[in-house]
């Protein structure tokens, strides 16, 4: 497969854009896949979305997100799980093997950060059976450190893989967040030691000056600060060989026409490697 083979949309990227846009976007562009975000789906209709890839052609990389699995209240909890089975099928449903989980940030009114791992760990092995049952696979993302407050807890990719280790590779592995992930020093050897655990492969720069909200700190490939051919060669040499989602949260991104963004993405890709 060529290197654009491998390119996919995600849909975060051109958040404003209906599920109907973004495929018609990806189109447009020759862009062969798309990762597709639940609020977007929800919004068009699971079947209408679901008919919409399909007749676009498009290869659905994965659906975001399910996760926030960390309440205090029994009942949310409960509602957090019926939520995440729900989002499973939905994956299933739109041809995304993968589901990413963004798990979930402190127990609100604690300060136990371990006690927030352990939910987490309870609350997927209570989807793993579902997962299993539906061919999704469940994408454990560990997100960076300034967000484990509200966010996530899973801060390292080694610890979202030896969480994912507990349960069948057929159910539940781990992503590969460049943004998230390039700072640590054990990153490569944890994507050796992950191998066939990669679900998912997310890819988007690290800009500066950070801005106020800093979720939406992220840029084009060769934007910023990330050196991504070295994580993209360890990412082939552990065996993935899937889609690549282009993940891009930033408000002037999102406010350029997305012919524009599309156009630079094939542009950019190529950098990754």
């Amino acid at each position: 497969m060529s290197v654009l083979g491998r390119l996919s949309l995600n849909q975060a990227t051109v958040r404003p854009l209906s599920v109907a846009d973004a495929a018609a976007l990806c189109v447009r562009h020759e862009i062969p896949a798309i990762g597709l975000w639940r609020e977007q789906v929800a919004d068009a209709g699971l079947d209408a979305a679901a008919k919409t890839v399909r007749s676009a052609g498009l290869r659905v990389s994965s659906l975001c997100r399910g996760g926030f699995f960390t309440h205090a209240d029994a009942g949310a909890r409960r509602a957090a799980i019926a939520d995440n089975k729900a989002a499973i099928a939905e994956a299933s449903a739109l041809g995304a093997g993968t589901l990413v989980l963004v798990s979930g940030g402190l127990v609100p009114g604690s300060r136990d950060i371990g006690l927030a791992r352990r939910m987490i760990a309870d609350a997927i092995g209570e989807l793993v059976p579902v997962a299993h049952a539906h061919g999704v696979r469940l994408g454990i993302e560990a997100l960076h450190p300034m967000f484990a407050a509200d966010r996530c807890v899973i801060t390292r990719l080694g610890e979202a893989l030896d969480l994912a280790l507990e349960f069948p590779a057929d159910a539940a592995g781990v992503v590969v967040d460049t943004y998230h992930l390039w700072w640590d020093a054990a990153l490569l050897a944890d994507i050796a030691r992950a191998g066939e655990r990669i679900v998912s492969y997310q890819v988007c720069d690290w800009i500066l000056p950070l801005p106020a909200d800093t979720l939406l700190g992220r840029g084009h490939v060769g934007d910023g600060h990330i050196d991504f051919p070295p994580i993209t060669a360890a990412v082939a040499a552990a065996g993935y060989t899937g889609d690549i989602e282009v993940e891009i949260f930033n408000e002037t991104v999102w406010s350029a026409p997305p012919d524009e963004t599309a156009a630079r993405l094939r542009a950019t890709f190529p950098g990754v490697f």
